[in-house]
């Protein structure tokens, strides 16, 4: 596994009643600003039989998995393979986040298939999920007055930013402070996460609220100028999903 963590995931994965085709670490170690506490958030696809989702009975296309290890929690979330494909036509950022995480606990070469798809399926319209997603994070802020929240809003502006800027998903942090735009007391912020997984923010209000606000213009003058397309190459990312979703169901 790539990245500052240790444990063998091996285990759980063998656990599983069905294939896992990837885990990767998502949530604030793929951001770049864990706390001594926190959890650690996999993400990844596993492959359900095809008796199961042509029978009668709902197939179990999302499967979840929480337990401790060495003292720390542990969250495993699953989507079967071809809820996975669809989540990747949906224009969801954080997705291909997962699917591109360099943080990798279990892989498969369906896995390395699905990322080498990954970039036909990226549009300028992914700008509308990081922009929804600071939305969210910043009411959160402006509700409890936690790092976390504030943390996240800037995380997630900068990376949708850099994506319709260079094409490229990036969601940790560090990297991105480096980005025209990026407010230069950042790095004070994420020292101080790194002590605390949940505490205030010790900031100024009036200026935080004011570098969000100005983000949120550079993140629309970045998609109006992107190189990126308005949409995917609709048959050409579908047809290529759905021959890797067949193909590796039949042979599972």
């Amino acid at each position: 596994m790539t990245g500052d963590l240790d444990f063998d995931l091996a285990p759980v994965v063998a656990e599983q009643p069905h294939p896992v085709l990837f885990a990767t670490v998502s949530g604030a170690h793929l951001y770049g600003f864990p706390s001594r506490d926190s959890d650690v958030d996999l993400r990844g696809v596993h492959l359900l039989p095809a008796a199961d989702l042509v029978g009668l009975r709902e197939p179990e296309e999302t499967r979840s998995r929480m337990w401790t290890e060495n003292g720390v929690e542990m969250d495993l979330v699953t989507h079967d393979l071809r809820k996975f494909a669809r989540l990747m036509l949906r224009r969801n950022g954080y997705v291909l986040e997962q699917l591109l995480s360099p943080l990798v606990v279990h892989t498969t070469d369906a896995h390395r298939e699905l990322a080498e798809l990954a970039p036909g399926v990226l549009t300028s319209h992914h700008a509308h999920h990081y922009r929804g997603f600071a939305a969210t994070q910043w009411r959160l802020f402006a509700k409890t007055g936690e790092l976390k929240p504030l943390l996240y809003t800037f995380r997630v502006l900068l990376t949708g930013i850099h994506l319709m800027r260079s094409g490229e998903v990036q969601p940790h942090l560090p990297t991105l402070l480096d980005e025209p735009g990026a407010p230069g007391y950042l790095p004070e912020l994420i020292a101080a996460k790194a002590e605390r997984e949940h505490g205030g923010a010790d900031v100024d209000h009036a200026r935080v609220a004011g570098d969000v606000e100005r983000l949120h213009t550079l993140l629309d003058e970045a998609q109006a100028a992107s190189a990126l397309p308005d949409a995917p190459a609709v048959h050409d990312a579908l047809h290529a999903l759905h021959a890797l979703v067949v193909r590796v169901r039949l042979a599972g």
